[in-house]
């Protein structure tokens, strides 16, 4: 049922931009982290947008004391990801040790799955979450297609209740590319915790925020500001929501059409085109989209007034 008039929670994952060396573009993600801030959004770094699973610890940290010097002492959440593989057991260590980093800097964990999180039985996996809220007050859950990450894995509505019981988990992110999955999450959510965020990672549904979805996305890093009118045009009934969702929507169907990994050089290329980075380069190990995408970007951010 649509929920017209509601106030969004926005979050937005910032992409880690790069340099024509190599080198992590300092500047551009520390400028990108505070027009993401000033617009109203909450940032989220060290995610899929940031690399999160191509960069090493020392990178992670270093994300997270720029982010916590931009914001000055304003809200920020951080992906805490532990790299493992087929078979390996759940880390509970290696998530606690990302967890510190990201709540020694002031931000709020968002859990990244992994093989070992995942691979488990349901009860199983909600037990695990067990033993991460006793090293966390508060941390966002995470469900991830495995369109965006082979680790990933949409939870069966048991083991999502399960996750949502747990005090310290005050919301998660559903990024399964579909609606029905999203709304039964919605109704579960309105029944058994109203408090609980469902924070949509539908980059081809951006629109859930009509049905009581608020968002964590990687499509709003391309334009923090657009999305920040965009919510309040909702919240005050504003018809003009319509059009401007419409052209971020088709920018998101672009954007992410496979491989929906590109989706990161796409934002690169855009942000480029806006004058925000100066290199649309990407982490080395990313996959790529062809410079023939440049054109089609320019002629949306015409549309939405954005580049000239």
């Amino acid at each position: 049922m649509l929920q017209p008039r509601r106030r969004v929670t926005g979050i937005s994952a910032v992409l880690l931009p790069f340099m024509e060396t190599g080198a992590v573009d300092w500047a551009g993600f520390e400028a990108h982290v505070a027009r993401t801030s000033g617009a109203g959004l909450t940032p989220a770094v060290n995610m899929d947008t940031g690399y999160v699973n191509l960069i090493d610890h020392a990178v992670q940290n270093e994300v997270l004391r720029r982010t916590r010097a931009v914001v000055a002492g304003g809200s920020f959440v951080a992906g805490a990801f532990v790299a493992d593989r087929i078979g390996d057991a759940f880390s509970f260590d290696g998530y606690a040790e990302r967890i510190e980093a990201i709540q020694s800097q002031g931000g709020t964990p968002a859990i990244f799955q992994s093989y070992g999180l995942t691979r488990q039985p349901g009860p199983e996996i909600v037990r695990s979450y067990q033993r991460i809220a006793t090293v966390s007050d508060r941390f966002i859950g995470f469900e991830l297609t495995t369109d965006l990450a082979p680790f990933g894995a949409i939870y069966d509505l048991q083991t999502y209740a399960g996750m949502m019981s747990i005090p310290q988990c005050v919301g998660a992110k559903h990024s399964s590319f579909h609606r029905e999955p999203e709304w039964e999450r919605l109704k579960l959510r309105d029944a058994q915790r109203p408090d609980f965020a469902v924070y949509t990672g539908n980059d081809f549904a951006i629109d859930m925020i009509m049905y009581g979805s608020d968002y964590l996305l990687g499509l709003s890093s391309f334009a923090p500001d657009l999305f920040a009118i965009r919510d309040t045009y909702w919240e005050s009934g504003d018809p003009r929501f319509y059009e401007l969702n419409d052209q971020l929507q088709y920018l998101g169907y672009f954007a992410f059409r496979t491989p929906s990994s590109a989706y990161k050089h796409s934002c690169a290329q855009f942000l480029k085109l806006r004058g925000w980075i100066g290199c649309d380069r990407t982490h080395p190990g990313a996959t790529v989209r062809p410079d023939s995408d440049l054109e089609v970007l320019r002629e949306l951010g015409q549309r939405m007034r954005v580049i000239d």
